[in-house]
């Protein structure tokens, strides 16, 4: 089966002049999730099995509340619950037991003794395994987090195949704002994977030279915008720096830190 690109929402990221296309997508689909999961979909047996399974990492579960929907959120913590609840009693078999005298003291120590630090704790962190890792697992099986990066790499790939395919692509994201150093990062790894030596040589010093020359844009952005505060250029123009703190953000970690809080409609 041939795999399906994102040519068309990707245009449409480019489209939209943001400080990042990924970001972009990467925001569309995030909340285009948690409209799903909080839609008619939480009344569905299977959906609710996988996010039983799955959870939701701190920023989604709080994504979640925000958006509105409290019966919705109510059934997914619910079930949730009764899942976390049978996967604690099950581990809890035989661990359970009082302790006392000298036994009970060499717990305590050894609590203590994690708590403070100590090499057992520390070895033990190391490893990052245990009996207690999948208390937190969903910050690494979080249902959206892993939904975006089912598609992600696919993403990634549209924009190798629009640049080795479609000339006028490459021009195009040559009059775009670049990307967030996070992405950027993602894709040149793809264009090292996925190009031959003569494609590299054409595309990646386009690719830095872009990166370049918006990174300096944003830099100077922020620039104006610390001046300005100056009483000497209390009467100045803002030029373009008065949004410059969150996408100066954005285009070092990406995201969109000044983002209203995404509710339901």
């Amino acid at each position: 089966m041939k795999e399906k690109l994102y040519t068309i929402e990707v245009m449409d990221a480019l489209k939209a002049a943001d400080e990042c296309p990924c970001c972009n997508l990467e925001r569309k689909m995030e909340q285009d999730t948690i409209s799903f999961v909080l839609g008619a979909s939480y009344m569905e047996d299977d959906i609710r099995a996988a996010t039983d399974r799955a959870g939701f990492c701190r920023h989604h579960t709080k994504m979640m509340y925000d958006y509105g929907n409290s019966l919705g959120n109510a059934w997914i913590l619910k079930t949730r619950m009764d899942y976390i609840r049978g996967q604690f009693k099950a581990q809890a078999q035989g661990k359970i037991r009082p302790s006392s005298g000298a036994e009970g003291r060499k717990g305590m120590s050894s609590l203590l003794s994690r708590f403070k630090g100590g090499a057992s704790s520390s070895a033990s962190s190391r490893k990052g395994g245990g009996e207690s890792s999948w208390m937190k697992a969903s910050e690494e099986t979080c249902y959206v987090c892993r939904r975006f990066e089912e598609t992600y790499g696919r993403i990634i790939r549209t924009f190798i195949y629009l640049i080795q395919k479609e000339p006028e692509f490459l021009a195009q994201l040559q009059q775009s704002k670049g990307f967030c150093l996070p992405h950027f990062a993602d894709l040149l790894e793809a264009c090292q994977e996925s190009f031959s030596e003569a494609e590299k040589e054409r595309v990646i010093p386009v690719l830095y030279q872009l990166m370049e020359e918006n990174l300096e844009r944003i830099q100077e952005d922020i620039n104006w915008f610390i001046d300005k505060y100056d009483y000497r250029n209390k009467d100045a123009d803002w030029k373009n720096s008065r949004d410059a703190i969150p996408r100066t953000m954005q285009k070092l970690v990406g995201g969109y830190p000044s983002d209203p809080v995404f509710r339901q409609k």
